[in-house]
């Protein structure tokens, strides 16, 4: 990579987020179908909405610390690999500030049948991020990445000791 060249700023986010987006939306157009009546949980709606804005909040707080907090476009112009701040947490904020928004939403759906669609996220995350924006920024920061990933989990904030 040339000196002057950096990262895409965006990477494969917009496949991600627009992907899990629109799963999303079809799970709450589709949550009143008589096809998915059977997988209601009105007896604990209360608590799966509760948890579910727990999530977008969260969800929230964790994009703001890593796009405007930690200025990660800057940093990627600049091809510095950031790991301080929400990046000490999670490798991915972004995506999973989006995924944990998702995943809020479609508890607070309150269906059951849509309970898989979170796992789905994750593991699309998962799969998108390795065979792409690890390989580059592996090519790019090389060991400097790899001691990053034995600290960092990639999807959900958690400090590995």
């Amino acid at each position: 990579m040339k000196k002057k060249e950096h990262l895409p700023l965006f990477g494969v986010g917009p496949i991600y987020v627009y992907s899990i987006a629109i799963l999303t939306l079809l799970a709450f157009i589709s949550r009143n179908l008589s096809v998915f009546e059977a997988g209601k949980l009105t007896s604990i709606k209360s608590l799966l909405i509760i948890l579910g804005s727990i999530l977008i909040i969260a969800g929230a707080i964790m994009w703001i610390m890593a796009v405007i907090v930690s200025k990660v476009d800057d940093n990627i112009k600049k091809n510095q690999l950031v790991t301080t701040g929400i990046y000490a947490w999670v490798r991915n904020p972004i995506y999973s500030a989006c995924m944990f928004a998702c995943t809020g939403v479609i508890l607070m759906i309150g269906n059951a049948f849509f309970f898989v669609l979170p796992f789905v996220y994750w593991l699309f995350m998962a799969v998108l991020m390795k065979h792409t924006e690890e390989k580059w920024l592996r090519n790019l920061y090389g060991q400097e990445y790899e001691d990053y990933c034995n600290r960092v989990n990639r999807c959900i904030p958690w400090k590995r000791s």
